[in-house]
C-alpha cells in the first residue's frame, strides 16, 4: 500500500531523473521475454507461519488477473538462500509506465472490491518490504539480448553497493569480466541494472537467469578458466577494485513461481505449460513480492 506522500515522491523522482532514464531506456518497447529496460523490485517478508495463507491469497489474485485486463505484469520469485522472502520482478519500459501502473491499479481495485480485499489481507501479513527501481545497463551485461525470461526457472542475483566515487572501477571490472566470458564463449548470459531509487547510491544489481540449478556447476567450473582469460594482472586489478570500492556485496538464489505470477500472453507463449498451470487444490509455501498493484487502497485512492 502506498501513501500519497510516497507516490508524490515517486513522481518527483521521475521528473528529476528524466534525462538519466531516457538516456538509458529511450522510448523503445522491450520484447516481452527480454530483460526490461526498467525494473521494479519489491522484497517482502511475512509473519512466521503465514506463508501458506499469503500464497493462497496471492495465487487467487494471480488467477483472477489472468482473466482480466490489468496495468502491468510481474514475475514472482521465492528466495532459496538468505532469509525467507518474496521478490516481485516487475518489468517496465519507462518511469511513465510505472506511474501509469499506480493509477491503473487504483482504478482496477475500485472496480474489483473482492480482489482489493484479498490484497488487504496480504498486506496485513507483511512484516517488512523494500522497493527498488533500476535501469538496465547493456554496456555492463553479457549477451543480454539472448536472455529469454520465459525460460528462466531460477534467478541468481548479485547486489553490489559501492563506496561513493568508485563507479568507474565497477564499470571497468564488469567490462573486463564480460570480455573474459566472451573469450571462453560462456553460454550463460547475465544482465546488469544500475539502481536509480530505493537503495543507497551507487548500487548495481546483476541477474543471471537459469533454466536449471545445475548451471551453477558451470559457474564454479569456469572460475579458473575465467581468471586465465582475464590474465593474472587484470584479475588482481579486479580484486583490488573490489577491495577499494565495494562497500557490500550479496549473492542469492531465487526460484520462479509461475502460479503466483501474472505475465502477458506473449510472454507465456514461450512455455505455456509452465506459465499457465492448471489450478490445484493447494499451493506450496514460498514467496512473491509486491508490485504497484499493492500500493493502492481498496477504494482506489492513495493513502
Amino acid at each position: 500500500m502506498i501513501c500519497q506522500r510516497l507516490l508524490l515522491m515517486l513522481v518527483m523522482l521521475c521528473l528529476v531523473y528524466v534525462p538519466f532514464s531516457c538516456a538509458q531506456t529511450g522510448t523503445t518497447v522491450t520484447e516481452p521475454t527480454a530483460p526490461p529496460a526498467l525494473l521494479l523490485l519489491v522484497h517482502q517478508q511475512f509473519q512466521f507461519g503465514k506463508e501458506p495463507a499469503r500464497e493462497r491469497l496471492e495465487a487467487e489474485i494471480s488467477r483472477a488477473c489472468n482473466e482480466l485486463t490489468v496495468p502491468n505484469s510481474w514475475i514472482a520469485l521465492q528466495s532459496i538462500t538468505s532469509e525467507p522472502e518474496a521478490l516481485s520482478f516487475d518489468p517496465f519500459d519507462s518511469f511513465d509506465q510505472v506511474n501509469q501502473a499506480f493509477v491503473g491499479w487504483g482504478q482496477f481495485f475500485a472496480a474489483h472490491a473482492e480482489l482489493a480485499g484479498k490484497q488487504e489481507e496480504i498486506r496485513a501479513l507483511e512484516t517488512s518490504e523494500r522497493t527498488i527501481i533500476a535501469v538496465r545497463r547493456n554496456d555492463l551485461s553479457y549477451q543480454p539480448g539472448s536472455i529469454d525470461l520465459s525460460k528462466a526457472r531460477f534467478v541468481r542475483v548479485l547486489e553490489v553497493q559501492l563506496r561513493p566515487g568508485h563507479e568507474s572501477g565497477f564499470v571497468e571490472a564488469f567490462k573486463t569480466l564480460r570480455a573474459a566470458y566472451a573469450k571462453i564463449k560462456a553460454d550463460m548470459p547475465w544482465v546488469v541494472y544500475e539502481v536509480n531509487v530505493g537503495m543507497p547510491s551507487p548500487a548495481f544489481l546483476a541477474f543471471v537467469p537459469m533454466r536449471a540449478l545445475k548451471q551453477n556447476d558451470d559457474l564454479l567450473a569456469w572460475r579458473g578458466i575465467l581468471r586465465e582469460a582475464e590474465g593474472e594482472a587484470a584479475a588482481e586489478h579486479m580484486q583490488q577494485i573490489a577491495r577499494d570500492g565495494y562497500a557490500r556485496t550479496e549473492s542469492n538464489l531465487y526460484v520462479v513461481r509461475p502460479e503466483l505470477s501474472h505475465v502477458s500472453k506473449e510472454f507465456a507463449a514461450g512455455d505455456p505449460a509452465f506459465w499457465s498451470p492448471k489450478p490445484t487444490a493447494s499451493v506450496t509455501p514460498s514467496g512473491t513480492g509486491k508490485t504497484p498493484r499493492q500500493r493502492v487502497d481498496q477504494s482506489g485512492g492513495e493513502k
